[in-house]
């Protein structure tokens, strides 16, 4: 008999839980004005949440971004000051740390490649060095739970990034948190979709290891508190939830909340983390480049080792930590209600920001494949928006559904994104936002929605959907756009011809027929 579903969270208990009387809100500096903080990877899972709460609680916010375009589409934009640069360059970092009081170090560069490692060492020691000269107060560092002795790369990584911070000479707390269970975070997102498609799962040796996972909005607690940390502690800390489990157990434990039955789950020592994690990116959206260090770092025991240290500095929070349980159902209430605030998937950009489009006259003489088509319709041209920015996801892409997702099932096999990743909100979409196998790249309200391929392909490619008013209704046009690379790409584009005539056409006429449909 499947598991019956616990209560649905009330709006009182899905708000943030914390305020300014639980001691969360900024201390004035010496000569009365508010602190001013510098947030590195604003627009991460936890960074895009620990922005507004930082707001919220009476400090300055600061961030450095590659793209001010992506700041510009979070709903706090206009509340924060913005330094675009590169967080391994050191004339951005050295802007960005001037008058700073508190540095939230917030990134970590697990998607960039092979050589992830070499590149967080890089930004640490930049960052260490900026913030001594600046004579910044306080770095906060969230790193990742760790046992002693010999680490995954992914672990090590996140380790000599608070090492180096540490040695630095800015008084630095580093919080070293477990798995973190929230809507649209990597971890959860590998729970939830294991467990709700596998009834069995032949599974590797490491869901028999013991983790401690915790709750984002516990996390968010604990970087807000380390600001208020008065005393000159230089220390890493351990953080972690009240329920130690098997990953194993957090997969049933998933399975009870959400009303699933029981999971059979068998732990075999053939699968290598290589294999595994080829096994994860198939099944749940994260593609293979990030289940490849998720599942290395779970090959390791990753349990809180003192936890009364960071209770000596930080107190618990009012009510005490999430339990794994709660926290889970906590997430699932965010996903129904269309509500999640951020997303693993629109913190992970695949690839350089895109060049520029071929209208550009950078362009001109470039090799340019288009499939352009329109239709005029008596809908209006808000009516027509509102269909457009549904596309992907649950929704899908309005015509020949089997096509897409056997071009999404054929990207995932060579270790592409896919199609599974969905999008963060059923209706309101925003730049920087993963659709599927598409990230937007720039939207001009009721009248155009640029889209780029995240998929492996031999080039470069975007989607376009525009909305024009004409009349007494609207002219929708929609426009492919491929820049092939070599003699690959062009026989890419032709091969995919007859499918674009399905895909491209049925979209146009199912959009403009959706536009037309009566307001229930």
């Amino acid at each position: 008999m499947p598991a019956e579903h616990h209560p649905e969270p009330s709006a009182d208990e899905l708000r943030w839980p914390f305020g300014t009387e639980d001691g969360l809100s900024a201390t004035p500096d010496d000569d009365g004005s508010a602190p001013r903080v510098l947030v590195l990877g604003a627009t991460g899972y936890v960074g895009g949440r620990l922005v507004p709460r930082l707001l919220a609680g009476g400090y300055r916010v600061r961030v450095l971004t590659r793209s001010a375009n992506r700041i510009g589409a979070m709903p706090w934009a206009a509340q924060v000051e913005v330094v675009e640069g590169d967080a391994a360059d050191e004339t951005a970092m050295r802007d960005a740390v001037a008058g700073i009081d508190t540095v939230f170090y917030l990134i970590h560069s697990m998607s960039s490649g092979k050589d992830y490692g070499r590149l967080d060492r890089t930004i640490a020691l930049g960052v260490a060095k900026a913030a001594a000269a600046a004579g910044v107060g306080r770095i906060v560092y969230l790193s990742g739970l760790h046992p002693d002795g010999e680490l995954s790369t992914h672990l090590e990584s996140r380790k000599e990034v608070g090492d180096i911070l540490l040695a630095s000479a800015t008084p630095t707390i580093v919080l070293q948190a477990g798995v973190v269970i929230g809507a649209g975070s990597a971890s959860f997102e590998m729970v939830r979709h294991l467990t709700e498609v596998l009834p069995y799962m032949p599974a590797p040796r490491w869901v028999l290891n013991h983790i401690q996972p915790i709750s984002i909005r516990d996390v968010l607690y604990y970087l807000l508190s380390a600001a208020r940390v008065e005393e000159d502690i230089n220390e890493a800390f351990d953080i972690g939830g009240p329920d130690v489990l098997r990953y194993s157990e957090m997969m049933n434990g998933y399975a009870e909340v959400a009303g699933l039955p029981h999971r059979a789950i068998t732990a075999l020592p053939v699968f290598t983390p290589r294999l595994a994690s080829h096994w994860v990116g198939l099944v749940t959206p994260v593609p293979r480049r990030i289940a490849v260090p998720l599942v290395e770092s779970l090959l390791h025991t990753c349990v809180v080792r003192d936890g009364d240290a960071v209770a000596r500095v930080i107190p618990p929070p009012p009510g005490g930590l999430t339990p794994y349980r709660e926290a889970v159902r906590l997430a699932l209430a965010r996903i129904d209600i269309d509500d999640v605030e951020t997303s693993w998937a629109d913190a992970t950009v695949v690839g350089a920001p895109s060049d520029p489009l071929p209208s550009d006259p950078d362009w001109a003489g470039r090799t340019v494949f288009q499939d352009a088509r329109s239709k005029r319709t008596s809908a209006t041209a808000s009516a027509v928006w509102d269909v457009v920015t549904q596309v992907g996801g649950a929704t899908g892409w309005y015509s020949a559904s089997v096509l897409w997702a056997t071009r999404g099932l054929m990207d995932r096999v060579v270790g592409g994104v896919g199609h599974r990743r969905g999008r963060r909100s059923h209706e309101a979409v925003r730049v920087g936002d993963a659709i599927d196998v598409w990230r937007v790249e720039h939207i001009e309200p009721e009248r155009l929605l640029r889209l780029r391929a995240e998929m492996r392909v031999p080039g470069k490619a975007w989607l376009e959907l525009g909305v024009t008013p004409s009349g007494d209704g609207a002219q929708y046009s929609q426009r492919a756009i491929f820049f092939p690379r070599g003699l690959t790409g062009r026989l890419y584009w032709l091969a995919m011809l007859p499918f674009h005539g399905l895909v491209f056409s049925g979209m146009v006429n199912r959009i403009v027929a959706e536009a037309e449909k009566p307001a229930a």
